[in-house]
């Protein structure tokens, strides 16, 4: 028997660093994709070391596994969420739910790849829907789908700087006190983009980048980056995504001609599983 699972990028719009505060998010899963083909043997496992590590965690039977992927590595597009994901589901096909999926996903990132991650990447996954957003509330780890607005177009600008988040404290550095005034403002600013138009969240964007600068996950690269991209014409905000330390820049611009040279960003469907013979 073979299984294989595709599970899509994560772009998060708003909501950085909240999965792990009991916080929310809006977000959607981009065209980029990872794909696990597992095929089950009588005995011994083949594949990449980490990907047979996460296998074995997983509790998968003996197997060889090969895994193809267009998600950006430490780019902060979540390629290990998607990985752990994809092992999940080849394990255990179509038998497990989509959050128990999540959960499992991050059981195996925790203890396998030492990343203390939330749930943000494994929810988007898994929940969002093809040309739509995902609204996630972690505090009682539940979702919305939500229409995307057609004046909503993003962009990834890559900084250009690599980062691990297991070799980072992933839950930031900042005092409590900061890290507490960060997650309000920026629940706050959740539910402001809801129904707000593209302009107002270009602003709510660019107050989100500020704000991750305040909890210590920047550099001085990214901002000056992020600095030149919001100053220029057609961009309406632009802000750091994903864990920190680097990755990739989210950007809002007027139409797709600005900042031609990089793809237009397209939610997509969520991750599956299907057997093959």
């Amino acid at each position: 028997m073979k299984r294989r699972a595709s599970i899509p990028g994560r772009i998060n719009i708003i909501g950085e660093h909240t999965d792990y505060s009991g916080g929310c998010s809006l977000a959607f899963a981009s065209q980029h994709r990872l794909v696990l083909e597992a095929q089950f043997v009588e005995a011994g496992y083949r594949g990449e070391p980490t990907v047979v590590a996460l296998w074995e965690e997983a509790g998968g039977p003996p197997a060889h596994l090969e895994v193809t992927s267009s998600i950006p590595i430490g780019k902060g597009m979540s390629s290990s969420a998607a990985l752990c994901l994809s092992i999940v589901l080849c394990v255990h096909g179509r038998s497990i739910g989509k959050q128990a999926a999540c959960e499992e996903a991050q059981r195996l990132e925790h203890v396998v790849l030492g990343t203390p991650c939330g749930l943000l990447d494994q929810m988007t996954m898994m929940h969002s829907l093809e040309g739509r957003c995902v609204l996630i509330d972690f505090s009682t780890k539940t979702t919305t789908t939500i229409s995307r607005p057609s004046d909503w177009i993003f962009k990834l600008v890559d900084s250009g700087i690599h980062r691990t988040l297991n070799s980072k404290d992933y839950r930031t550095t900042s005092t409590n006190e900061t890290k507490r005034l960060h997650v309000e403002s920026e629940n706050q600013r959740v539910k402001e983009a809801m129904n707000s138009d593209s302009e107002t969240l270009g602003k709510l964007l660019n107050e989100t980048h500020e704000s991750l600068e305040t909890i210590g996950v920047s550099t001085p690269e990214v901002d000056a980056l992020v600095a030149s991209l919001q100053s220029t014409k057609g961009v309406l905000g632009a802000r750091m995504m994903g864990g920190g330390f680097g990755g990739m820049i989210l950007v809002l611009v007027e139409n797709e001609s600005i900042l031609p040279d990089y793809e237009t960003l397209t939610p997509s469907r969520p991750g599956f599983v299907e057997e093959l013979l």
